[in-house]
């Protein structure tokens, strides 16, 4: 009854081996399976608990014999500490007993299932032939992003803006070394003027207006993935008045993205809508297209199900002593006995 497990440097591991643009490509493909069966998923948003620090949240999902869920933590000022904004860790069960059959680091793997999922979005929604892309905030999202649309949609050209010019220069010298074009910008204005699709990452908690309709330019898709729980947003609410909006999960999206804003029956579009052909993405060139993107149970537990798959094949996977293995499962208190004499 050994549990599999995945640690940060294994998954990191399979990444450099198997190609960071063939394992976005792979967790497209998965994600996108997984959400043409949308029905299948017993569905919730995620729980979470708030502090003055950030947030940390367990995201539940199952499809009726596998269940999964995420544990990820939203903290903006962890650089203080010398740790990651973003922290996660997965576990895939199965239902029938309930046994937990993997766990696996998510932190790494959460940056490529965000830029798998808002690439699979984006294909539905840009006009075609994109070639440029804004990069509003260069953290640890920004490189994941680029590689993304990139090889996805094959867009060569990226604007980048930060509030912390150290971070555009570590994200710029990264996507030189991919051959990729970069301009640095001294403004949000300068770099969204002329390009196709805008990523906005930032990560502070405040009702911001990183966007304002004046910016925009008709026909732009706006990824926006940064506004991500109550009372965190990136866009004025004039862009969304004005555009056609996609969304993961409506409920959830309700509570943390950018439509927490909005009235509650503002209209928007779920993405397996999208995707299955039950509703159309983009319908005219000139319009305005956002994806407000908070991250979805479905994405981490098609991404889990990849990186398992894919660390079996490579032998990357651990064991883990995480369920006491009795003789007689209703003699619990025999295993002290046992421990003591281990």
């Amino acid at each position: 009854m050994r549990t599999l497990f995945l640690s940060a440097q294994g998954a990191a591991t399979l990444i450099s081996r198997a190609g960071l643009a063939r394992c976005i490509r792979g967790m497209v493909n998965e994600i996108d399976h997984d959400f043409k069966r949308w029905e299948q998923f017993d569905k919730s948003a995620r729980l979470a608990s708030h502090s003055a620090q950030g947030v940390i949240e367990i995201m539940p999902i199952s499809d009726g014999q596998t269940y999964g869920f995420k544990y990820v933590n939203g903290h903006p000022n962890n650089h203080r500490h010398e740790l990651p904004t973003v922290m996660a860790f997965g576990v895939l069960a199965r239902v029938e007993t309930g046994l937990p059959e993997f766990v696996s680091e998510l932190t790494l793997v959460t940056a490529l299932r965000t830029a798998a999922t808002s690439a699979l979005a984006a294909q539905h929604m840009t006009n075609p032939a994109v070639r440029s892309m804004a990069l509003i905030g260069n953290g640890a999202q920004s490189e994941f992003q680029a590689v993304a649309f990139h090889e996805l949609l094959g867009i060569d050209t990226f604007y980048l803006y930060d509030t912390d010019f150290s971070a555009t220069e570590k994200l710029a010298i990264h996507l030189y070394e991919l051959g990729l074009k970069t301009i640095l910008c001294k403004s949000v204005p300068e770099a969204v003027r002329e390009v196709d699709v805008i990523t906005t990452a930032t990560a502070a908690k405040t009702h911001a207006s990183v966007l304002t309709k004046n910016m925009l330019r008709p026909g732009v898709h706006i990824n926006a993935i940064g506004g991500d729980c109550p009372g965190k947003t990136e866009l004025h609410p004039d862009i969304l008045r004005d555009a056609r909006v996609f969304v993961e999960y409506e409920p959830q999206t309700r509570i943390e993205g950018e439509i927490q804003q909005m009235p509650k029956d503002f209209p928007v579009t779920e993405l397996w809508e999208v995707l299955t052909g039950f509703a159309l993405g983009r319908t005219a060139p000139d319009q305005i297209t956002v994806f407000d993107s908070v991250g979805f149970a479905l994405e981490d537990f098609s991404v889990m199900r990849y990186m398992h798959r894919l660390a079996l094949a490579q032998g990357e996977l651990e064991s883990l002593s995480l369920i006491p293995e009795l003789p007689d499962p209703k003699n619990l208190y025999s295993w002290l006995k046992h421990g003591e004499v281990a």
